[in-house]
């Protein structure tokens, strides 16, 4: 949404600011400015000239000499343009002076181009005559330009207002900017699609009178003469009311197809309009003005001077003004006459009935269409224009009715026809105005401020929502479809005291003090152990392909197949949530992996989805992963300590034990295991199978490891109690062992911690060898126990007796000690 600053003057006279002061104030008030040029800029000392004689260049066929008036005397300008002529009025910027750009149709320079008196192959030129583009416009402002050549200009021009029908004589040496309608800011908008009423230039000017305290002057849309009967020319069925909540109708005669007024151009092509002629430039006038858009249609070719507004038929094919054919369906609504389609609803007029220069009679449309349904449908059929932009929006049904008799004002104005009496409209029910209870009170508790009810009651008179004393509420006009509550009502009083106005409070309020979960600080401490260990964080897609179970080597009834599908997902590689963690980590480390990262270390916290059931009856259970991934150095054992860190840092004091029995198809089958944790599954871990790692493109040895937050949480405890220092002295002792390679460390640690009794304070194994000098089917380890008591000195026959308990223990899994 733009605007040219002369156009939002005509309705807010008295306003008077710079273009930076309207730029802010603006934005600080909620219309938000998102930027601003002015037609003029790095144009200077362009004044009009007339050519008065023109001779060939004695050295160039394709040059002339010109003799130009500019007012104070006449000088000599070359140029090569084809359509000059003696008597013609043009643009010449002077020696001196500055253009926007030349006629290339590349990007303006930022400060324009310097023009300087010089000679042109040996014949003196003093300035240049200007085309648009030298300018800085183009053909689309300005529709009667050549398309290479000097701009002409007219004999005479007026001011860009509706309200003057001074036309000025154009003379040379006249600033050719004044005469093109060039001195001119132009402010473009960022309006939020609940502010549909700021979709144009009304609104916005109401905006601005409000925000500079200045009086709001809105047109009032009359025609002086009307004769016959509308009723007469055509009637209207609408047989989907539900998409189609009003229709309005008028007609006009004896139409004269031509220019529209210099005004209306200059105003049409600031804003980015193309002028076309009166009859289509007086729609889209009204449509930026009052934000409503509108269309015509030739009245003869209306089969039965009918109206039909319905749904189309599933496979109807439709041609458009653009000369396309469309695909239609039964949720696209149609207007049509009695025998055929001639427009698509909210969207686009048809080949069929549009406006040609034998046009005698028009019909013109305003209406209210459902507008969820106009974006839905501009989408299924491909087309999206300025129109269908704004019905999406949803619009105020008592605009079309002031929109059409603008229009008509405007063809009776213009003489662009005759206006035939009446409106043929059918209409549901408009819903009474929303009625809000007023408290300055609450407001002011709201907003932390303390401003009087006469202020407040002053700001809704000026945004036009009424004020009923009786009930002490404020009534809200249509065009006002945001505001519907208090905070509504306090938002309009913040933003038009100022939001800087506002002093800083604390809130009202008698909660407690916020804080983490219980679960949140467990997560943190997840974190704050893996980039303790050099791990950064990763965050993956929750949605995934089903692909990526093959990847992954499921087998085809593996639970994790079972995923939920997205209804309306962004493509089948986003098609399932996820019930894994593995596809985004592996994702991850592969990126990394193929940008020739040596070492990476990667985590994330992250949910999967378990449906309960398939389709779904319930909510899926969310369950939180903590996934960890590397390659490079490390390895098992390096995961494995990460894990235990964490655990020790949560206060799970107990053994953690690796469960080779884990089964996991995408891990290695001999470098795995399951994370146990007092007989409970936390998760597993283990090496990447070789065969996953190729499908993802990682060239290198990856760990995993993933930890069910779920399970984690319940068994941690902050409960962390300080212990002194030792009084008593310890004993160690060393064992050394020949075991089976079948027996796993972490059995033979079980018997230690369960034979040691109460006097075992730590054990740590420092050495594994398997080898020759051992026999085969055996490994020798190596632990030290350390023992101690807290209340005295341990005695030897303490500690002989735990001993001789463990290697009694040991002697069950077939363990030989060492001498």
């Amino acid at each position: 949404m733009k605007t040219p600053l002369s156009w939002i003057k005509e309705y807010v006279p008295a306003l008077q600011c710079t273009d930076e002061e309207y730029n802010s104030r603006m934005t600080m008030t909620g219309t938000k400015v998102d930027g601003m040029y002015r037609l003029d800029k790095n144009l200077e000392k362009i004044v009009v000239g007339r050519i008065e004689k023109i001779e060939r260049h004695p050295d160039a066929d394709k040059l002339v000499v010109c003799q130009v008036d500019i007012g104070e005397e006449v000088t000599q300008i070359v140029t090569g343009a084809s359509n000059v002529f003696e008597g013609a009025l043009v643009p010449v910027v002077l020696g001196g002076g500055r253009v926007a750009g030349g006629h290339d149709g590349g990007p303006l320079p930022e400060n324009g181009i310097k023009i300087k008196a010089g000679k042109l192959r040996g014949v003196e030129s003093n300035g240049m005559m200007c085309s648009v583009e030298e300018l800085g416009t183009d053909a689309n402002a300005f529709p009667d330009a050549p398309e290479n050549g000097i701009y002409i200009l007219p004999e005479q021009y007026g001011p860009v207002s509706e309200k003057s029908t001074e036309m000025i004589p154009v003379k040379p040496g006249m600033d050719a900017l004044d005469v093109m309608g060039l001195h001119e800011p132009v402010f473009e908008y960022e309006i939020t699609s609940n502010r549909v009423d700021c979709y144009s230039v009304l609104g916005v000017a109401r905006e601005a009178a409000v925000t500079f305290g200045v009086p709001y002057v809105p047109p009032v849309p009359a025609v002086k003469n009307e004769s016959g009967d509308v009723n007469d020319y055509v009637s209207i069925e609408v047989k989907d009311p539900d998409l189609c909540s009003r229709y309005t109708a008028r007609v006009c005669t004896d139409i004269k197809i031509g220019p529209s007024p210099y005004w209306m151009q200059r105003r049409l092509a600031n804003s980015g309009v193309r002028p076309i002629n009166n009859l289509v430039d007086i729609t889209n006038y009204v449509m930026l003005e009052y934000g409503q858009p509108m269309h015509a249609f030739d009245l003869d070719t209306v089969a039965g001077h009918k109206i039909i507004v319905r749904r189309a038929k599933d496979g109807d094919e439709f041609q458009t003004l653009d000369g396309q054919m469309r695909k239609m369906d039964r949720d696209v609504l149609m207007i049509c006459d009695a025998e055929k389609e001639i427009g698509i609803a909210g969207i686009m007029g048809g080949e069929n009935s549009k406006i040609t220069d034998d046009v005698k009679t028009v019909l013109f449309e305003s209406a209210t269409f459902n507008g969820p349904n106009v974006r839905k449908s501009a989408k299924r059929i491909g087309l999206r224009t300025d129109a269908s932009g704004i019905f999406e929006k949803g619009l105020d049904p008592n605009n079309a009715e002031a929109a059409i008799n603008r229009a008509c004002q405007l063809m009776e104005e213009l003489g662009c026809g005759k206006v035939v009496a009446g409106m043929a409209d059918v209409c549901e029910p408009i819903p009474a105005p929303v009625r809000i209870p007023f408290s300055a009170e609450k407001i002011n508790a709201f907003l932390g401020t303390d401003y009087s009810k006469e202020t407040m009651l002053s700001i809704f008179e000026k945004l036009e929502l009424a004020y009923d004393g009786a009930s002490n509420e404020v009534i809200v006009p249509s065009f006002r479809q945001d505001v519907k509550g208090m905070c509504d009502l306090a938002e309009e009083v913040a933003r038009f005291t100022g939001y800087d106005n506002i002093p800083d409070t604390l809130p009202a309020s008698s909660a407690t003090m916020g804080g983490l979960t219980y679960k949140m600080r467990i997560e943190d401490k997840a974190r704050e152990t893996a980039q303790q260990c050099g791990f950064s964080e990763a965050m993956t897609f929750s949605f995934e392909s089903p692909k990526v179970m093959d990847k992954l080597l499921f087998d085809a009834d593996a639970p994790e197949r079972r995923g939920i599908r997205i209804q309306n997902p962004l493509g089948e590689d986003f098609s399932m949530m996820r019930t894994t963690p593995l596809n985004g980590m592996l994702n991850s480390l592969s990126t990394n992996y193929n940008r020739r990262n040596k070492n990476v270390r990667l985590f994330e916290l992250a949910n999967v989805y378990i449906a309960k059931a398939l389709p779904l009856t319930e909510l899926p259970d969310e369950r939180s992963m903590f996934t960890l991934g590397m390659y490079g150095d490390g390895d098992f054992f390096t995961m494995k300590g990460v894990i235990e860190l964490f655990f020790e840092s949560v206060g799970m004091k107990k053994k953690m034990v690796c469960d080779p029995a884990s089964g996991k198809p995408f891990l290695h089958p001999g470098r795995q295991a399951n994370i146990v944790y007092d007989g409970t599954v936390m998760g597993y871990i283990g090496e990447v199978h070789p065969d996953v790692l190729s499908a993802y493109g990682i060239g290198d040895r990856a760990v995993i490891a993933v930890l069910d937050m779920n399970e984690v949480v319940p068994v941690t405890t902050f409960d962390f109690r300080y212990e002194g220092i030792a009084k008593y002295p310890a004993v160690s002792r060393d064992i050394s062992m020949l075991v089976p390679v079948s027996v796993t460390a972490g059995q033979i640690e079980a018997v230690i911690e369960q034979r040691g009794g109460k006097i075992l304070e730590s054990y740590r194994l420092f050495d594994i060898y398997e080898g020759a000098q051992i026999k085969a089917g055996f490994k020798s380890i190596a632990y030290n126990l350390t023992f101690r008591n807290k209340e005295k000195t341990l005695e030897e026959s303490e500690v002989t007796a735990a001993m001789k308990k463990v290697l009694n223990g040991l002697a069950g899994l077939d363990i030989e000690l060492r001498s």
